[in-house]
């Protein structure tokens, strides 16, 4: 038994060894007919740039690659051509002007085929499913206008974030953010409204979405370059990769069929709140509608959750470090709001200071500083280079968001370059880069902005945001503040002291506790 199973070993690595030289052949060959691809990094045999490119903050690499190889670059990843963009005009160019082309999603066999997350709107390919999610999506969330029926569970999860932060001010802020956040989204996309501590279905969620991450990044996994290992059998030796992908994929399928099953029994007892997944299966839809549906609002939750997360962190951790521009806010917020109520959602198109500190943390710590991958679907050739189909194209949205050439001292968090004023025009709407591109521009853009805007207008109102420390303790500046490198992007650890601003805001918080 031993031996054959070595032997099938050896043998599948050989058929592997002549396909990856065939497909390198091939690739020279079209380079020669066709132009050559944009330049970069000489890579090693077979592996091409497999081992230049760091797990974590490639963007950083990227962005210093671009000073030699320019704006326009490629790399071969085990004979994988991977384009790399670092500037706003050619990534507007392919990807809102060839849109058509450079729509798709690259082929992920352990993401996709093995752990299933190809279903969800994020990795889904280019084609007339995608379609149908966006069109479902855009009924509930494709408009400011929209968004706003769901503003009230907004408005009523960031209150209890805010009676939270009051009761436990040292509190784990991250698990109280994720909490908010994660109860908006389910409220949203189910009118499920989560228990006070470690809700199952946020814990539930918050695995898949993490292990998505793991799973999603290019080259992780051998199976994403030898695609026929994924019919390697789980209980053969070395295949521990393939149980975690069912392993995964079993809590895939649980994310996306237990809070879908919830809806539909409410609905049968009659006591669904207004939800998306209500709303969509009020019309008795098909099976595989309802398949479409059930997928596209387990979308809802691990496309926004986390990366909402994360850019309400961003924004607490700026204000710690940027007083000033957290006490010009409060100013805003008093002179438009004043100091006997809670600022509404109907506020903010009044606080235009509050607006452009919002697009500055889009812009300051990119959520998804890589993007989300794109795949080309069909030979380009794009100022005289040759972008073979198939290719992965990577838009370095954090190179983007840092340029020098659009913003002015781009490391330094600066809401006023939004605003007009002084003989000058406001810099690069963030949103523009920040939510991606093209046919891929994330659906959920309108309640991303809705809540980010929320939580800081409420949180600005009553709580001064202070003194912010490492994990170790050590005081964060401007200059020492870290982000996580990973698929999303966090504030690396960090605690602050958030206090009332005054008896009257306490008050304000504890007449939020006593109607909740």
């Amino acid at each position: 038994m031993g031996v054959s199973v070595t032997t099938s070993l050896l043998t599948a690595w050989h058929a592997a060894a002549v396909i990856l030289f065939l497909l390198i052949i091939r690739g020279a060959i079209l380079r020669k007919r066709r132009g050559p691809m944009p330049p970069g990094p000489v890579g090693w045999p077979i592996i091409g740039n497999a081992l230049d490119i760091p797990l974590n903050h490639s963007w950083k690499t990227f962005a210093k690659w671009g000073e030699r190889w320019g704006d326009l670059m490629s790399v071969v990843l085990l004979g994988q051509p991977m384009v790399i963009i670092n500037s706003y005009k050619h990534a507007y160019e392919l990807l809102e002007k060839r849109s058509a082309i450079y729509s798709d999603r690259p082929h992920m066999i352990m993401a996709g085929d093995i752990v299933g997350w190809d279903q969800i709107l994020v990795l889904l390919r280019y084609g007339n499913q995608f379609r149908e999610y966006r069109r479902l999506m855009a009924r509930v969330l494709g408009s400011r206008k929209s968004v706003e029926e769901f503003v009230p569970i907004i408005e009523e999860q960031t209150g209890k974030l805010l009676a939270r932060l009051l009761r436990e001010p040292a509190s784990d802020l991250p698990s109280q953010i994720r909490k908010m956040t994660g109860s908006i989204v389910l409220m949203i996309s189910y009118g499920y409204e989560p228990q006070e501590n470690d809700d199952p279905l946020i814990r539930m969620a918050d695995e898949a979405t993490e292990q998505a991450a793991e799973v999603a990044q290019p080259g992780a996994f051998f199976v994403d370059v030898f695609p026929f290992l994924k019919y390697v059998p789980s209980w053969m030796p070395g295949a521990g990769w393939k149980r975690k992908g069912e392993r995964y994929r079993a809590n895939m399928d649980q994310m996306s069929a237990v809070p879908h099953q919830f809806v539909k029994d409410k609905m049968g007892a009659g006591t669904a709140l207004p939800s998306f997944t209500s709303t969509m299966l009020a019309g008795n839809p098909a099976p595989d509608e309802e398949y479409r549906i059930k997928m596209s609002a387990a979308s809802i939750y691990s496309g926004g959750a986390d990366t909402t997360v994360s850019a309400e962190l961003t924004f607490i951790l700026a204000m710690s470090l940027w007083p000033a521009v957290q006490k010009k806010a409060q100013e805003e917020l008093d002179a438009a709001v004043g100091h006997d109520r809670l600022p509404t959602y109907a506020d903010i198109v009044q606080l235009p200071y509050l607006n452009a500190i919002y697009l500055e943390t889009l812009r300051w710590n990119q959520v998804v500083p890589l993007g989300v991958p794109h795949a080309i679907l069909e030979d380009d050739v794009y100022e005289g280079y040759f972008i073979p189909k198939g290719s992965i194209v990577c838009i370095n949205q954090w190179n983007i968001l840092h340029d020098p050439e659009i913003y002015a001292d781009p490391f330094t968090f600066n809401p006023e370059r939004f605003l007009p004023g002084h003989g000058k025009e406001p810099e690069l709407d963030p949103r523009k880069v920040a939510f991606g591109f093209g046919r891929r521009i994330c659906p959920g853009i309108h309640l991303a902005e809705s809540s980010v805007l929320m939580v800081a207008a409420m949180l600005l109102s009553v709580f001064n945001i202070k003194n912010p420390l490492n994990e170790h303790g050590i005081p964060i500046t401007p200059q020492t503040a870290e982000h996580t490198g990973g698929t999303i992007s966090h504030p690396a650890p960090f605690t602050c002291t958030i206090e009332p601003r005054s008896d009257k805001a306490k008050a304000l918080i504890l007449a939020l506790q006593e109607c909740s």
